[in-house]
């Protein structure tokens, strides 16, 4: 029985609009969790009552002079926010939205000398209220307003989205800030594009939020029809019935305007379907020149701009070999729709997997550990020698790896390791800057073309709430390069007992600890410093690797 007939079978669908955790799990403990995480099927709807809200906000800060928005979040708190803003732009007289969900360094300072205060203002977004990353980075630009302002006048600059009751909104109080924006408890973070989480950034930028909404709207009730003529469950099923027949990597391919929707689809798949040894792994590709030579593990979606013929006839190239599904937008704001969909399609997809799409249970693990990183409690895998600078340490499933002579032979066991049906996923801890990823992105191109395995380049700290769960709770089919600095701007974090800088490498380093002890074939690379030169010849050297 093909997956779409399974849906159809157990009522999927209807059983997924009605908040019926047992769709999910039999486990008592496990079914009221689930039910505190379905809020969201009706979410297109409801954001409708939120409108009013966030477009008054959005008018009070043009008014007062805003020229910048600032959103410091990690993860479902921030990642709708990128593709809106990349997709969409800001409309003519809104503020430019700059989304910082990394703690490095360079790309905080870098922000701070680019802004003027008097225009800045700040969307500190946390759905548990407690996340390090948007606190401590609250607290840096908190810090650096106070240095223009006085302290009622700084916290006005300075808006929190959580949930109710939180750390965060508590904070909100205290520190002065403007308001708390609440989202629902029942929206976990990675299906919560349409709560306010969403909508604010998009409202601040002069998005068309009734146009949006109506797109998102018209899927939502697509999206609860039978499962024949259902979007998200006819995507669900193709994903399922690609994933029995071997092909377990969704390869997802954009038209350049789309491709940061690529990152969002990223952490709702890997997210929701990594755990218990079960996974979809989703590669985002970036190349122009994408290989069609793809192994047989892969299924290709494909989301174009109606206008893009070459994509157009890639994809036509592909369907020829691989299951193939294909999406295109007469207009950028129909990207509403398209949240609505994988919402839907991911849901009843971890219902044909057999597992529970809205918990992360090994996410946690890896930020303990980077607290024990922080406080030294955790011993991290040691480096086996020093090839001009570049500290190689290998653990995990390749801790047996012997120390190299040279940078050309420091990636043999990484490429000895590769099994049929496996991925290669490039961890780096840089700047997320085109001069630092472009020549990642290419050296993965030619390894997968070499190697016939899917390469995926992750952003680190990012991909810690996206594909990390999928790394250590999903199938032992991944293979880890960690990229990592030492030397970098120590930023202060005021009130805090470390740097941002020493937050950042505790942060890669408590990841490094976490896959090794999972048993992940992992190995790093400890550059002297992020600097685009060093990074190229590691590039070079992992485009050379396969031979």
């Amino acid at each position: 029985m093909n997956a779409l007939a399974r849906l159809a079978e157990s009522e999927a669908v209807k059983r997924l609009t009605d908040r019926d955790p047992l769709l999910f799990s039999n486990d008592v403990d496990q079914r009221q969790k689930i039910l505190q995480r379905l809020g969201w099927t009706d979410l297109a709807t409801k954001a409708r009552g939120r409108v009013a809200l966030v477009t008054n906000l959005a008018r009070a800060l043009r008014d007062e002079g805003a020229t910048d928005i600032v959103l410091l979040g990690m993860g479902g708190s921030s990642l709708t926010a990128v593709v809106l803003s990349e997709v969409l732009g800001s409309a003519p007289g809104s503020p430019a939205l700059h989304v910082l969900d990394s703690t490095s360094p360079h790309m905080t300072t870098t922000l701070l000398e680019s802004l003027d205060q008097a225009g800045t203002y700040f969307l500190v977004s946390s759905k548990s209220g407690s996340t390090i990353e948007p606190l401590s980075l609250y607290a840096i630009f908190r810090a650096w307003m106070e240095e223009c302002f006085e302290r009622p006048k700084a916290g006005q600059h300075f808006i929190a989205i959580t949930d109710p009751g939180t750390p965060l909104e508590k904070m909100r109080q205290k520190e002065v800030m403007r308001v708390a924006l609440s989202s629902p408890p029942t929206v976990g973070g990675r299906f919560s594009a349409l709560s306010v989480f969403g909508l604010t950034p998009a409202a601040l930028i002069g998005v068309d939020l009734d146009t949006l909404l109506d797109h998102a709207e018209a899927m939502q009730r697509a999206c609860q029809a039978p499962s024949g003529e259902n979007p998200g469950a006819r995507l669900a099923a193709w994903i399922a019935d690609a994933y029995d027949a071997g092909a377990d990597k969704l390869t997802l391919v954009t038209s350049p305007r789309f491709r940061s929707f690529g990152l969002w689809v990223e952490q709702l798949v890997a997210e929701s379907t990594g755990k218990n040894g079960i996974g979809v792994i989703p590669v985002v590709e970036y190349s122009s020149s994408t290989p069609t030579a793809y192994g047989t593990d892969r299924a290709v979606v494909v989301l174009r701009e109606t206008s893009d013929t070459a994509l157009a006839d890639f994809a036509l190239s592909v369907g020829e070999m691989h299951p193939l599904i294909e999406y295109s937008l007469d207009d950028p704001i129909e990207i509403g729709a398209e949240f609505v969909r994988w919402e839907y399609a991911i849901a009843l997809l971890g219902h044909l997997l057999g597992i529970n799409p809205f918990d992360e249970p090994n996410v946690s693990e890896a930020k303990a550990i980077t607290t024990a990183v922080l406080e030294g409690r955790e011993t991290v895998p040691p480096a086996l020698a020093d090839l001009d600078g570049i500290w190689p340490t290998y653990a995990g499933g390749l801790s047996g790896a012997t120390a190299p002579a040279e940078l050309s032979d420091a990636l043999a066991p990484l490429v000895a390791a590769v099994r049929p049906g496996d991925y290669i996923a490039l961890l780096a801890y840089l700047p997320y800057e085109d001069r630092f990823f472009d020549p990642l992105r290419q050296a993965a191109t030619r390894l997968s073309t070499s190697l016939g395995c899917a390469v995926c380049v992750e952003m680190g700290p990012r991909y810690l709430h996206s594909t990390g769960q999928l790394h250590k709770g999903g199938p032992d089919t991944g293979i880890f390069l960690m990229l990592t600095a030492r030397e970098l701007a120590n930023v202060a974090i005021p009130g805090g007992d470390f740097s941002l800088a020493q937050l950042y490498r505790a942060q890669a380093e408590g990841d490094l600890v976490t896959l090794a002890r999972y048993g992940r074939r992992t190995m790093r690379l400890d550059m002297p410093g992020d600097d685009p030169i060093t990074l190229e010849t590691i590039a070079r050297a992992i485009a050379h690797a396969a031979g």
